[in-house]
């Protein structure tokens, strides 16, 4: 029973304990939460993202710009830079003509010169003629005293008679020791000379001596140039049959023909420097150091390089020396000595001695004329350097292009008075213009016989040039570019080369047509050879 009891009893609590239990769970249902996760909105995600990345962007771009902007600033004021002066090369103005020259002066002159030296030379022959009679009269002199003291020692009472008796005898003896001296004299002449037979031991080196002392003085003059010339080395990366890379090289010759302050500006060619990842400068004194192009004309194939001053030490610059450029129009030029310096034979530094040949060969290009001169000197058939005059002077700039098939390994080169105005523009890194037409003078007499305008004749013209583009034809004739009259191909390129590339050139041709000749006016823009 008791058991039972407990029984009811814990049953009792159990049931009263689960009331009570719901009844607080029903009382707190209202305060029960359930946490969820919160959904993720892509579109606003990747929108955050986007304006993220779009500032991250814009902040990059703003910080390049900026340094580019402020990098030269900073650096300029930190290690602040020479300007670079301008470079100029002063146009020569072709010399007078020994035909327009009055000659009566001249000959008279000459004709004055020419009396001075005959009377010199009878002065000089009478006073030899002078000189030997004085000898031969002194030695009369004497040997009559010898005679006179002969008869003072002998008596006083023989004097008389052995006087007037040996007066004849004494004149007799006289003369003959008069003559026996004239042929000792000319006897001893006779046996030098037949003494000194001429044999292989002792013949004179005298007569090389000038020869040696010729070439010594242009091997002096090879050893002062050499310290403005430098090997032009182009650079390229190539890929060979098993595909590995290697360097390969071409050289050519280089002149420094300027110091601007901040660059040392270097003329040499530009063919040999195509597709060349870098471009390396050996100077005298054995240093390397590499340049950049600062403007070429393809027309000539010359480009000017430039190395900055800061990469070449002191040592470097003072060894090494600007060359002066000369002329090449001086009359007198044919047939006197010159210095061919640099690649002439596909190796550096090589040097030959000869002569000019002929000059003022006339070389039409596209836009420009340029004179040619040859020489005897034998080269390879695609040379490289200068040609220098006896006064340290570069007289051409060396180019067998324009040679005929008879003469490839004679070498020539461009005079340097007609490239000028070209190195000058080159120098300081002005575009070169470019138009395509080629003209050439026409003659005084020309013009007179078939009724020709006063102007250049256009030759020819480069096929899609920015002449023919706007219409300008073979066979008309140059009256005008811009302001200037054209009277000559000289006026036209001189013109073409110093008018601005920014606008268009106003251009005015006469054509022929029916009956008379038609003005034409043209607008053309110069391309850049950039």
């Amino acid at each position: 029973m008791d058991e039972n009891r407990y029984n009811d009893k814990s049953e009792t609590y159990v049931s009263q304990n689960k009331e009570v239990f719901l009844e607080t769970t029903s009382d707190f249902e209202f305060l029960q939460e359930k946490i969820k996760e919160r959904p993720i909105n892509k579109k606003k995600l990747f929108r955050r993202m986007l304006i993220t990345a779009s500032l991250a962007v814009l902040f990059g771009v703003l910080a390049c710009l900026s340094f580019l902007l402020l990098e030269p600033i900073l650096n300029n004021w930190l290690y602040p830079e020479e300007k670079p002066g301008i470079v100029t090369f002063p146009q020569e103005q072709d010399e007078m003509r020994p035909e327009d020259m009055l000659t009566e002066g001249t000959t008279a002159s000459h004709e004055e010169n020419k009396e001075q030296k005959t009377e010199i030379q009878t002065n000089t022959l009478e006073g030899k003629d002078e000189r030997q009679s004085t000898t031969v009269s002194e030695m009369l002199e004497s040997s009559v005293k010898e005679e006179s003291n002969r008869e003072q020692l002998s008596g006083e009472d023989e004097f008389v008679e052995e006087n007037t008796m040996e007066g004849g005898s004494e004149q007799e003896e006289s003369g003959k020791g008069v003559s026996m001296q004239e042929g000792n004299i000319s006897g001893s002449h006779s046996e030098a000379q037949q003494e000194a037979p001429m044999t292989e031991e002792t013949i004179p080196i005298e007569p090389l001596k000038p020869y040696q002392t010729q070439y010594e003085e242009l091997y002096k003059v090879y050893r002062e140039m050499e310290s403005s010339m430098v090997t032009v080395t182009a650079v390229h990366s190539d890929v060979d049959w098993f595909n590995n890379t290697y360097q390969s090289e071409g050289t050519t010759a280089g002149v420094i023909i300027a110091n601007n302050n901040r660059e040392l500006l270097i003329l040499s060619r530009k063919s040999s420097l195509n597709g060349a990842e870098t471009i390396r400068i050996s100077f005298c004194n054995g240093t390397e150091a590499d340049a950049v192009i600062k403007q070429y004309d393809k027309n000539t194939d010359l480009v000017v390089l430039a190395v900055d001053l800061k990469f070449l030490e002191g040592d470097t610059l003072a060894s090494v020396t600007v060359a002066t450029l000369g002329s090449s129009i001086s009359s007198g030029m044919t047939g006197t000595p010159v210095i061919a310096i640099g690649n002439l034979f596909g190796y550096k530094d090589n040097v030959c001695y000869g002569m000019i040949t002929s000059k003022g060969n006339p070389v039409t290009m596209a836009d420009s004329e340029y004179k040619l001169m040859t020489t005897d000197i034998y080269a390879g058939t695609n040379p490289s350097g200068i040609l220098v005059n006896m006064q340290r002077e570069v007289i051409g700039i060396i180019n067998n292009s324009h040679n005929h098939d008879d003469t490839k390994n004679l070498l020539s080169a461009v005079g340097i008075t007609e490239l000028k105005g070209l190195i000058t523009k080159l120098s300081n890194g002005e575009a070169i213009n470019y138009l395509g037409i080629y003209v050439q003078d026409i003659s005084e007499q020309t013009r007179k016989e078939t009724g020709l305008p006063q102007g250049a004749f256009i030759v020819d013209i480069d096929m899609d040039s920015p002449a023919m583009l706007k219409g300008i034809q073979k066979g008309d004739i140059l009256v005008r570019v811009g302001s200037q009259e054209i009277r000559s191909a000289a006026d036209y390129m001189n013109v073409l080369r110093n008018a601005p590339a920014e606008t268009g050139i106003n251009i005015v041709v006469q054509r022929a047509s029916v009956n008379a000749f038609e003005e034409m006016h043209f607008v053309v823009q110069p391309e850049k050879q950039e």
